[in-house]
């Protein structure tokens, strides 16, 4: 039986994850001169080698593929992107500035220095430019103009949200190429000089008292798409598993809201971290129509915010082996339905959740467990906006809606509607979110901060945080916008602090 390989790399800075923290991190100090080097446990798929939204995408390009679960009554599913460029290369690339109100209240809350919102929104601006943030130029799809449709003959407040996508000119929903970091910040950041070690898990990272000494991680080739990515190294040499050690001068985690805080508890660090998830957690319902509005590879970018910040609708992904699992909860009288996924698509109603959540690693267990708590008034507010977001439907025309709770009965007209507002319980609903943050939020006052102010670990010299984790709240838009702005603010400050 032959030896394990082993190989070593050494860097000033060790980044641990590629997505909207990971990447804006690595080109702002990889273009200040820093030798960077950045670790992402999934593989590099070059955009257009999967279908957007499909299940393969979610094979190749989601922790789990996608089913990963937040233990709770009831339990809430979440996911996770797990390749190069994260959830930016999964999402649906719609773009939400974080409220002003939103900035102001984290400040003093938390105690967070040289936190200016103005500042933070002149960040936002230079990556609207660099990631093209725009409305579509061209015509919308139909399951764009539903959700608008509805709303409007309510009278209720919808816009189109912008996506970070570029378009031909005139051209329609469907032609945009999503400007994610594979396509922005990881090239800028290789072109600095950044590399980017892909299918490598961290394992472990080794501390002596406040510093962070160097880093465990195993690689596991297998999944990686064909070709040679710019800036990267790989470790190994024929296809074998590899161990590897790294070691750095700083090591900087952005591993996002799960993954960042239990790499930070197998270093020892738990002041703060993992004991306070927060998520917009939704439900979901699919709508029936008279003719085709399905499309598959791409989702709506109306929303609809009469009610928000408490509850917000919008589309979801409506691929036909999604819409198929969105009729699971009541198969006996939906499943018929199935075979009518072209006139079929899902949508959501979000809410911003007082619950929150733990995240706790075990020892001798691969990942971290998760619970979620929702409060009374998340409940009822779940309940409220399903109950809107069917009304939205019927007045957009839906012939038949179909929740996603179990037992849910057939929705058709108001009565119906009645009848399935009185048998909804959050507990027999199929609860999920995307949007995760809050488990190592930042700000000065330690008693409810994991790091300070600039992302910097309380209680070490040199393991940083840049990521969803840092958010002290959940936003109650999407966070990415939110996540990139921080992120940048706080590298533009360590490079700083290390020019001088």
């Amino acid at each position: 039986m032959s030896e394990r390989r082993v190989a070593h790399h050494d860097c000033d800075v060790l980044i641990v994850g590629s997505g909207a923290g990971g990447a804006t991190t690595a080109a702002i100090l990889a273009e200040a001169g820093h030798d960077v080097l950045i670790v992402e446990e999934g593989p590099w798929i070059e955009q257009g080698s999967v279908v957007p939204f499909s299940l393969d995408q979610m094979d190749k390009q989601y922790r789990s593929g996608g089913v990963t679960v937040a233990l709770g009554l009831p339990s809430i599913a979440y996911t996770e992107g797990r390749c190069a460029g994260g959830g930016t290369e999964v999402n649906s690339g719609l773009y939400w500035r974080p409220p002003e109100a939103t900035l102001d209240r984290w400040r003093s809350r938390y105690r967070i220095r040289d936190f200016a919102t103005d500042d933070l929104l002149d960040i936002c601006e230079e990556v609207e430019q660099e990631l093209s943030v725009q409305k579509v130029p061209g015509v919308h799809t139909e399951a764009s103009e539903i959700l608008r449709r509805g709303a409007d003959r309510l009278g209720w407040k919808n816009d189109e949200i912008p996506r970070w996508m570029t378009y031909p000119d005139g051209a329609a929903a469907t032609d945009g190429k999503r400007q994610s970091m594979t396509r922005t910040y990881l090239p800028r950041a290789f072109a600095a000089g950044a590399r980017i070690l892909c299918e490598h898990r961290l394992d472990k990272i080794t501390r002596t008292g406040r510093r962070a000494t160097g880093a465990e991680l195993t690689y596991t080739p297998g999944s990686a798409a064909d070709g040679a990515i710019d800036g990267s190294t790989d470790g190994s040499t024929d296809g074998e598993a590899v161990d590897v050690t790294i070691g750095f001068r700083d090591v900087i985690v952005c591993g996002g809201a799960i993954q960042t805080p239990a790499i930070l508890q197998r270093a020892g660090l738990r002041h703060r971290i993992g004991r306070t998830l927060a998520v917009h957690p939704t439900v979901k319902l699919a709508a029936r129509f008279d003719s085709p509005v399905n499309t598959p590879e791409d989702v709506s970018v109306f929303q609809v915010k009469q009610f928000a910040p408490n509850i917000s609708f919008g589309g979801s992904a409506s691929h036909p082996g999604l819409v198929a699992l969105a009729l699971t909860d009541n198969w006996r009288d939906f499943g018929s339905a199935v075979t009518a996924w072209p006139d079929l698509a899902i949508y959501y109603a979000a809410i911003t959740s007082e619950g929150r959540g733990l995240v706790q690693t075990i020892p001798g267990v691969r990942d971290p467990l998760v619970t979620y708590r929702l409060t009374k008034r998340d409940r009822d507010l779940l309940g409220q906006g399903l109950a809107r977001l069917a009304m939205v439907m019927l007045e957009a025309g839906a012939e038949e809606v179909y929740p996603s709770f179990k037992n849910a009965p057939l929705v058709r007209d108001r009565a119906d509607l009645a009848t399935m507002t009185s048998m909804f319980a959050a507990s027999k609903a199929s609860v999920m979110t995307v949007h995760l943050c809050s488990t190592a939020p930042m700000g000065d006052d330690e008693r409810r901060c994991a790091t300070d102010s600039h992302g910097l670990v309380h209680g070490t010299d040199n393991v940083y945080v840049n990521d969803a984790a840092l958010l002290p709240e959940a936003p109650g838009v999407n966070p990415q916008a939110s996540v990139m702005a921080v992120a940048i603010r706080n590298a533009r400050r360590y490079r700083d602090d290390r020019s001088g």
